[in-house]
């Protein structure tokens, strides 16, 4: 990929297996405390995310290791076996939580607004009744454990042709995927107002949707076939991932299961479009929605058959060099407020989180951390197990502590579908190209109605240098200098 900085050196995504909650440290030229901090929890995470993620490659090796050999390396295996059991166990979190820090739990003591994925609960203690305040908390911890969960899991079937049988320590970014398109397929089947019911059978679209990602080939968004899809993007069974890769790989995965299934069986109902910052997708400014394309990628998922389907839409993007530019803060807390919003893939650096709200500076998110043994749910049985779908701890993080590099989901149903009297696709367009305008001249993205209406956003262009105010029908295409003309090339590594 051309120029895009994915941060290969996120191996060790594992040894954030709870998103610690401390400052991301500065960038300058001297080493500080908390430069020195961090250099210690880089080496400890390097150590356990080599440690971590040998056990499953190597496992039948080391068990047929010839008997006159045992003994040499008794002590080595017993260490080796000590610590699988560590990993394996519900203690990997503690242990990190003992090197990196604990994740904050629960809700800060502010009493401000919570968005979560486009609904907003009113906590306010300044409310006419304490009631209505306390009603709200409820309402919001009910759809956060409602939202699915996916975690690392162990004792699966090995993938492709490795000997791997856990994603423990590697697979934070591609379960987190998993959780954002898992919330777009049950907006689309069941709608935002679904909540986990307390009682079984459970719906068989929920069963159904839980079934496509298990973890086997058989199911269509498994690890296993996301790591097959996503060859070409870098992705391997043991290696982490960036965003922008695992943004492409589900387009690719869910190109190849359109080819093989008939349309009105598609187990991914509808078009994927990864929005980027030019026509060959690799590079440019701010990415720009170009309503065209959407478009296009509808009628092709329809198999030129309908102009409009529902679409996924993945942004990816990078907001600095080892922290968010506070200048996009503003606008990453706005798009929760979107009903299309699907939520953010981030976290702290080398440790994808799935974020799924926000309070004033903080986000909510939901951890892959965790290793669960694996689960196989039949679309047969309603009243299956699912708790290791679901979380009822709240954990957030500041906003500013994000790692740069993250991807935005939004999900736009069929046309027709209206919010606030307004075609849902519109409705999103309307908001993006607002939320642009409002940005001070650093938009996360920005819309556009055809590519012969807009040039790529570079950093340094400035209403100026294009000789006025821009005469074309492009909506909310923005230049990124700020009102005085200054460029910010530092803010963004371009996609």
């Amino acid at each position: 990929m051309k120029g895009f900085h994915e941060r290969n050196d996120s191996l060790n995504c594992s040894s954030k297996a709870s998103i610690d909650s401390s400052p991301t440290p500065g960038t300058g030229s001297e080493p500080g405390p908390n430069d020195s901090k961090f250099s210690k929890t880089s080496l400890w995470s390097n150590f356990f995310a080599s440690a971590f993620s040998v056990f499953d490659t190597y496992s039948e090796s080391s068990s047929s290791s010839a008997c006159e050999r045992k003994s040499s390396f008794s002590k080595t295996n017993g260490w080796t076996a000590a610590v699988k059991r560590v990993v394996s166990g519900g203690s990997m979190r503690r242990i990190h939580e003992r090197v990196l820090g604990p994740s904050k739990i629960g809700i800060s003591s502010s009493t401000s607004d919570i968005w979560l994925l486009g609904l907003c609960y009113k906590i306010s203690q300044e409310s006419s009744v304490d009631v209505d305040a306390t009603s709200a908390l409820a309402a919001f911890k009910q759809d956060f454990s409602s939202r699915i969960l996916m975690t690392y899991r162990k004792g699966f079937d090995a993938i492709g042709e490795t000997k791997i049988t856990s994603d423990a320590s590697w697979g934070c970014m591609l379960r987190s995927s998993q959780m954002l398109v898992a919330q777009a397929l049950l907006f689309h089947r069941l709608g935002r107002s679904w909540r986990k019911p307390s009682q079984k059978p459970f719906d068989l679209a929920y069963i159904e949707i839980l079934h496509q990602f298990g973890d086997s080939e058989a199911s269509a968004f498994s690890i296993h076939n996301l790591v097959e899809a996503g060859k070409n993007y870098g992705l391997a069974a043991g290696s982490w991932v960036g965003p922008y890769a695992m943004c492409r790989s589900w387009e690719s995965l869910a190109r190849s299961k359109r080819e093989e299934i008939e349309l009105e069986c598609q187990l991914l109902p509808m078009a994927v479009y990864v929005v980027s910052g030019d026509e060959d997708g690799e590079r440019g400014g701010a990415p720009v929605v170009c309503i065209e394309d959407a478009s296009r990628h509808c009628f092709e998922f329809s198999r030129h058959q309908a102009d409009w389907t529902p679409i996924l839409l993945l942004v990816p993007l990078v907001l600095g060099l080892d922290k968010v530019n506070p200048r996009y803060i503003p606008s990453l807390q706005a798009t929760f407020t979107f009903p299309q919003c699907l939520g953010i893939l981030g976290g702290k650096p080398g440790a994808s989180t799935y974020i799924v709200g926000v309070q004033e500076e903080n986000v909510f998110y939901l951890d892959p951390h965790d290793v669960q043994p694996v689960v196989n749910l039949s679309t047969e049985n309603l009243e299956a197990d699912t708790s290791s779908y679901h979380c009822n701890i709240i954990r957030y993080i500041p906003l500013d502590s994000l790692d740069p590099s993250l991807a935005i989901g939004f999900f736009c149903r069929d046309k027709g579908f209206l919010v606030n009297l307004v075609d849902d696709f519109d409705d999103f367009c309307f908001r993006a190209s607002k939320l642009a305008d409002e940005s001070n001249g650093a938009p996360l993205f920005t819309v556009a109605q055809t590519h012969s209406v807009f040039k790529p956003i570079n950093h340094g262009d400035t209403m100026a240098d294009a000789g006025g105010d821009r005469m074309d029908d492009s909506v909310g295409v923005l230049p990124t200098g700020d009102v005085d003309g200054n460029s910010h090339e530092d803010d963004w590594q371009f996609l």
